[in-house]
């Protein structure tokens, strides 16, 4: 009889996962990278943008000013709303409708108490 751990070749194992993690860890830290350095190449082109227009005033020793993502995610769903007329006319009446409810087995707690199985002999 073989056994399971005998059949195993556990050096293909360590190394797929060794394989495996390098290359989730490896593809994590590249996304970082990117996700750093994509706000830095849109300033840089909005920047030659405005330069070319004239528009472009130039900051001597102060810091760019960034704005919170929740201002820009609030900004962002304000103009969504805007441009699509998603706008609706409520009446401003809250109305609170109590709903009975109906008696279930599913839910009593009788049958789970008192559910006890017959024991053979």
């Amino acid at each position: 009889m073989i056994h399971i751990l005998e059949a195993v070749n556990w050096t293909q194992i360590w190394v797929i996962t060794a394989v495996g993690y390098s290359v989730v860890f490896t593809a994590l830290v590249l996304l970082i990278f990117v996700f750093r350095l994509v706000p830095k190449v849109l300033n840089l082109q909005m920047k030659r943008k405005l330069k070319k227009e004239g528009k472009y005033v130039e900051n001597h020793g102060e810091e760019e000013q960034y704005i919170a993502g929740e201002v820009n995610a609030a900004i962002g769903l304000a103009l969504s709303l805007y441009f699509s007329e998603m706008h609706d006319d409520e009446s401003k009446i809250i109305t609170i409708k109590r709903v009975e409810r109906r008696y279930s087995p599913w839910n009593s707690k009788i049958y789970n108490i008192n559910n006890i199985l017959p024991t053979r002999r």
